[in-house]
């Protein structure tokens, strides 16, 4: 039974997740859809791209025609509105048919002209469903590469790097393809820092990184490269369009919601109800486990030195941790695992409540979202003979949270500002 504490901390989380919803945060910075001389072309990939594309249709009445591409379809194909095609596709890791999805929006936006409008709709996700690999690499390699960087421990901001370098779409190509139409592209951010250029990978925005940074990564994780793609990448032929570019002069970009928006609703909320309440950042990485423990440090802080602030507070934290998986892995999730290693560094009792989850209602593989953390979760554990660090050990934390009867499922939520996490220390 959740108790008013764990509550609280849900009710914080589904503020953040609300502070991304497309229907509210998308119309103040649409144009007038009768200002465009030609036709209207909307195209999107994320896991908010379908409310931010159904935001569109329930506004405007003018002819719309486009393709957008998500891991889930809210409707069944053929039960949704007109002009827009509503397309799922393979998250994390694309498949054939993210390819040929790809492929088909490329086409669509082929010949445009002047007066012709493309309306962009990006949020977390846009990486993996809009993939189409450049001509040296194969679609093969291009998803062993996706399989070895999430496995590897590289931070998404090397990862999306690599992606722009290897990709005919990402780094900018795309506003190449639809050149000279006028592009006005829409984002929901889901990664630290909300650099444009990440946030699925920068389709329509200048790419600041080079081919020389993205072989450094490629060496520091030791990414497999065939021999091909890695010259191009060694003789800057696969150098992705910077911010001067001329075909990025017609790109408008829109940043709609933010890991940081999503902190400072939960965080008006939480104080309006009486809490101090501190973000500890919006664009905190490393590895979950290692995460987990230093801030099981500064609540050990606070607890025993009223340092750097006094209980009862609560801290909340966005960005995106890591796990590095091994063979025998288990059911995974980033934000189980941090909350775990938490957990298993808190001292024994601890007055702490804690949820870590993500905003799109899926941690890691699994259909959970998070989990919640209890001041009793290791002594229940222990009562139905859980030993939690061999959980932690094997990255099995969602099967952890399951036994307890304290996992998070939210279902899809329709859009993602990364990842939510929130402390309170009674």
């Amino acid at each position: 039974m959740r108790t008013p504490q764990a509550q609280l901390l849900i009710d914080l989380f589904h503020k953040a997740v609300d502070s991304a919803n497309p229907h509210t945060v998308m119309p103040p910075f649409l144009p007038n859809p009768r200002d465009c001389l030609g036709k209207i072309v909307v195209i999107g990939a994320g896991k908010a791209s379908i409310q931010m594309a159904q935001c569109l249709q329930q506004l405007w009445d003018v002819p719309l025609t486009g393709i957008v591409i998500s891991p889930t379809l809210p409707v069944a194909p053929d039960q949704a509105p007109s002009g827009i095609e509503y397309i799922s596709g393979s998250h994390p890791i694309p498949d054939e048919s993210s390819f040929a999805n790809s492929q088909k929006l490329l086409n669509l936006v082929k010949n445009l002209s002047p007066e012709d409008w493309v309306i962009c709709l990006l949020s977390g996700g846009g990486s993996a469903l809009l993939s189409q690999p450049l001509p040296e690499i194969s679609t093969t390699e291009k998803r062993q590469v996706y399989q070895h960087l999430l496995r590897s421990g590289a931070s998404i901001s090397e990862i999306n790097s690599i992606r722009r370098h290897i990709s005919a779409i990402k780094g900018g190509r795309l506003a190449k393809i639809c050149y000279p139409a006028q592009i006005f592209t829409y984002v929901i951010s889901d990664v630290p820092g909300d650099q444009l250029f990440d946030i699925a990978s920068g389709p329509t925005v200048g790419d600041p990184t080079t081919c020389a940074q993205a072989l450094e990564i490629i060496h520091r994780y030791q990414v497999p490269l065939n021999q091909k793609m890695y010259q191009s990448l060694e003789n800057g032929r696969a150098e992705s369009l910077k911010p001067e570019d001329e075909y990025l002069q017609r790109c408008q970009c829109f940043l709609l919601s933010s890991p940081q928006i999503g902190l400072s609703a939960s965080a008006k909320m939480a104080e309006e109800l009486g809490y101090q309440t501190h973000i500890l950042g919006d664009s905190i990485e490393g590895e979950s486990k290692t995460t987990g423990k230093v801030f099981a440090g500064i609540v050990q802080q606070i607890l025993r030195y009223q340092q750097p602030w006094t209980a009862p507070c609560i801290l909340l934290s966005g960005g995106e941790t890591t796990v590095t998986l091994h063979d025998h892995s288990g059911m995974g999730g980033r934000n189980v695992e941090y909350l775990l290693s938490l957990g298993c560094s808190l001292p024994r009792p601890a007055p702490v409540y804690a949820l870590a989850a993500d905003t799109d209602g899926i941690d890691g593989s699994a259909p959970i979202a998070g989990a919640v953390w209890y001041p009793d979760s290791i002594t229940r554990a222990l009562h139905l003979g859980l030993n939690p660090r061999i959980f932690l050990d094997r990255h099995d934390a969602h099967s952890f949270f399951q036994c307890l009867g304290d996992g998070l499922i939210t279902g899809h939520t329709g859009t993602n500002i990364n990842d939510f996490r929130a402390l309170l220390i009674a």
